[in-house]
């Protein structure tokens, strides 16, 4: 870009900034979505202080909102549903190494690029035989699912692809010899790649990428206004600044941003390598882990809500769907059956996206926390009203025909006659469905949810420690169910044969 051209867009962010501005932050935050286990260097837990957000976006959108005048708010959201979720209307803006393609642009509106990048190839030391995308063919390459690299090498063909969902353990598995190579935007390559020494990239810059801030498409003067700011941050030289602290300033960066100028230190980058190439003693790493529990603590109340209220909602609508399905006029009983067989033939994370992303389109906008727990009930269920029906069948017929031989009505005889014995019947495999639930509740993530998974993944691929990490997310997740398997063996024993009845 010519200075002249720099003139004009400098002219044109300074006109709509003062058109756009006051209203705009009068009106509300810039919430911005993005996926906070997308890693290094975009947005990561810091090192230092696990319960602090850093990456080269998080001071992007900082600066741009600083830019608008107006405060930043983060909205997590799974990295492959962020569009959805801005069509949605979660948040304002997605900014989280997101390609520009057409595809894309057919569903949201793009700001100018902030980011220009390339693919960059990685293998182990030892390997001799890859220097090129050509070279990749007949081979075992791993990327990220749904990134533009991934569409690149299914172009390519030839190539065995296999797609993850994190960066690190892509990293990782290649270093263990179950990758031949592996695909992924420079930066990504920068932090992931080039520091194990196991490793080195190879090869010439693979295509041309450009990174934008997706917008929904009505919303046009959020998107002038953002593009105002990125030109004036561009010519006030402070996105160089970032990507020169972050590591991340290449020469394709430079030609397209015309800023031949040296670069400055990667103090970001530098702390980052430092805080990963520590060694530590077990006491520090203890005081490690210990520095966890706050964040862990916050994502194991939230499984604890969304199980125990998912849970509960579950046993009263299995309940009445077991009674509708033995006890009511027979197409009420069709209708409870199909409710049955339709909740379980589908997968939960299915009927997650579909109350989440699906009901909007009807006017049906549900919270995250709300559609969370409808979604579990929903799907558990139709698995209790299975169990319940098993219960109520155990209980022989002619105590039902003794009640009402007795002057009860059909109800009084099933409150106090048959489901307190058949709730004794189903309270193990209602503890087993319980326990289920709970790690169940992980799926809740890809809609916004950030629970005790999810929590675990955003340490694990800040810290490349899936398995201290592991175990201590796995402890928490058995310290939450063991009193629940407690308070169902006492109740087991309580509601025993011999003991009184329970309603």
């Amino acid at each position: 870009m010519n200075s002249l051209l720099w003139a004009r867009v400098s002219l044109l962010a300074f006109c709509v900034l003062g058109f756009f501005t006051p209203d705009f932050a009068h009106a509300k935050k810039l919430r911005w979505g993005g996926d906070s286990e997308g890693g290094a260097p975009y947005i990561l837990q810091d090192p230092a202080n696990p319960e602090r957000t850093i990456g080269f976006e998080v001071d992007l959108v900082a600066a741009l909102a600083k830019e608008l005048g107006i405060e930043p708010e983060f909205v997590q959201n799974q990295w492959d549903g962020l569009i959805p979720g801005l069509k949605r209307g979660n948040y304002d803006v997605v900014v989280n190494g997101l390609e520009i393609t057409d595809d894309r642009r057919a569903e949201v509106s793009f700001s100018d690029p902030y980011f220009v990048t390339y693919e960059q190839i990685t293998v182990r030391k030892e390997n001799f035989d890859i220097h090129s995308l050509a070279d990749l063919r007949g081979k075992i390459v791993g990327t990220l699912k749904y990134a533009l690299a991934e569409r690149i090498l299914e172009q390519q063909g030839g190539i065995e692809i296999r797609g993850y969902d994190s960066q690190t353990t892509i990293y990782e598995d290649l270093a263990n010899g179950r990758l031949d190579a592996v695909l992924l935007d420079q930066p990504i390559a920068v932090y992931y790649g080039n520091p194990d020494k196991r490793l080195k990239s190879v090869g010439k810059p693979v295509g041309q990428m450009q990174y934008g801030m997706a917008i929904r498409k009505e919303d046009k003067a959020l998107l002038g206004l953002v593009n105002a700011a990125i030109a004036k941050l561009t010519l006030e030289g402070k996105l160089r600044e970032i990507y020169d602290r972050w590591g991340i300033w290449t020469p394709m960066l430079a030609d397209y941003f015309n800023d031949p100028s040296p670069s400055r230190p990667a103090v970001e980058y530098d702390a980052y390598i430092k805080a990963m190439g520590i060694e530590r003693g077990w006491k520090e790493k203890l005081q490690q882990y210990a520095s966890y529990l706050p964040l862990l603590g916050k994502g194991a109340i939230v499984t604890l809500e969304l199980s125990a209220l998912g849970m509960f909602f579950a046993v009263l609508v299995g309940l009445f769907i077991a009674l509708v399905r033995l006890y009511a006029p027979a197409p009420l009983g069709l209708f409870a059956t199909a409710y049955v067989e339709v909740i379980r033939g589908t997968p939960l994370l299915i009927q997650l996206f579909f109350i989440f992303y699906g009901l909007p389109n009807i006017g049906i906008k549900l919270s995250p926390m709300v559609a969370a727990v409808f979604g579990l009930a929903l799907n558990y269920s139709a698995y209790e009203a299975e169990v319940y029906r098993a219960g109520l069948l155990s209980v022989p017929k002619s105590q039902l025909e003794a009640a009402l031989s007795l002057g009860m009505g059909r109800l009084q005889a099933l409150r106090h006659v048959i489901i307190p014995q058949a709730t004794r019947v189903v309270l193990p495999p209602m503890t087993n469905d319980f326990i289920s639930l709970l790690k169940d509740s992980s799926l809740v993530s890809v809609i916004t949810m950030v629970e005790l998974t999810k929590v675990y993944g955003q340490l694990a691929s800040t810290y490349y420690d899936y398995f201290g990490i592991g175990l201590l997310t796995a402890a928490m997740y058995f310290v939450i169910g063991l009193p629940f398997v407690r308070l169902s063996r006492w109740a087991e024993k309580y509601f025993s044969k011999g003991r009184a009845g329970i309603l």
